[in-house]
């Protein structure tokens, strides 16, 4: 019994230490078969959940190597000090062999899917480990390598289930991910206040007022062009849906300004109106596509 009970802290420190609830963003794979029409064709394949498990554990692998190279700083920090590396529930050694399993893991079952799929892995994985390595110390470039993560997955989407990505899809995609990308950092800025610049030194060189202009301009920009990518797919159902997007930019942007925290996957998951439209807005568009 004692070994069992000394093991469980343990055991949920590597939990965390994956950061499971993240695994949400990598849904954005099954986006291409979803809005093109053959989403049910593509999971009833014995092999339609690798591409997801392979992204989910190539981004546990990337958070892993980004919370090595932050843990000094996340120790001053009042929330990420707890997390299992600055906590020192999890040693660095085990992190590091943790995350190359992980990665070799990932690759793994992305060379089952196909090349063009592994690709997109590998330049995920390649732009997330420039990012925490030395990336996000620059103003923009942070926001950007965050936003090519979501495009990433979905054109890695497209190429598992062989769905060609529109125009409008992609700009819709990417102008969200900067869109949320700027409201997080946003948020960290407006939270930590004066000691922003200690936790993430990126934050420092974003002049007053910039992040909220560009979270406006980005969010009015998505609300365009997925209005524009619902008029292509001519689905009198699918129009009503930008009510919806416009919608949830807007209460996230409140969510942003009301100090109550910018991260897009947590946002979702906690704040009952915007998990409300989120599911309304898959249903109804589930509903133009797949019935007549």
């Amino acid at each position: 019994m004692v070994p069992l009970a000394m093991s469980l802290p343990t055991l949920r420190g590597y939990l965390k230490l994956l950061r499971p609830t993240q695994w949400l963003k990598n849904l954005m794979i099954f986006f291409p078969p979803f809005l093109g029409g053959t989403f049910f064709l593509a999971v009833i394949r014995p092999t339609a959940l690798i591409p997801f498990v392979s992204f989910c554990l190539a981004s546990s692998a990337t958070y892993i190597l980004n919370d090595l190279l932050d843990m000094e700083h996340d120790r001053n920090h009042p929330e990420k000090r707890l997390r299992p590396l600055p906590s020192g529930r999890i040693s660095p050694l085990s992190a590091r062999a943790l995350a190359l399993i992980l990665a070799g893991a990932a690759i793994a079952l992305a060379w089952k899917v196909s090349l063009s799929f592994l690709s997109f892995l590998l330049l995920y994985g390649a732009v997330s480990s420039a990012y925490s390595i030395r990336l996000k110390e620059y103003a923009l470039v942070d926001i950007f390598c965050i936003s090519a993560g979501f495009l990433l997955r979905l054109e890695a989407g497209g190429a598992a289930f062989g769905v060609t990505i529109s125009e409008w899809l992609f700009l819709s995609v990417f102008l969200l991910a900067v869109f949320l990308s700027t409201g997080k950092r946003l948020s960290e800025k407006n939270r930590l206040g004066v000691s922003a610049a200690n936790h993430r030194k990126v934050l420092a060189t974003y002049p007053e007022g910039f992040l909220d202009g560009t979270m406006f301009m980005t969010g009015g920009a998505v609300l365009v062009t997925y209005t524009l990518y619902v008029i292509s797919r001519h689905s009198s159902l699918l129009l009503y849906t930008v009510p919806l997007c416009c919608f949830g930019l807007l209460r996230y942007i409140l969510r942003v300004q009301s100090g109550k925290g910018g991260d897009p996957t947590e946002s979702l998951l906690r704040d009952m109106p915007l998990f409300i439209v989120g599911l309304v807005w898959a249903v109804m568009v589930g509903w133009g596509i797949y019935v007549p």
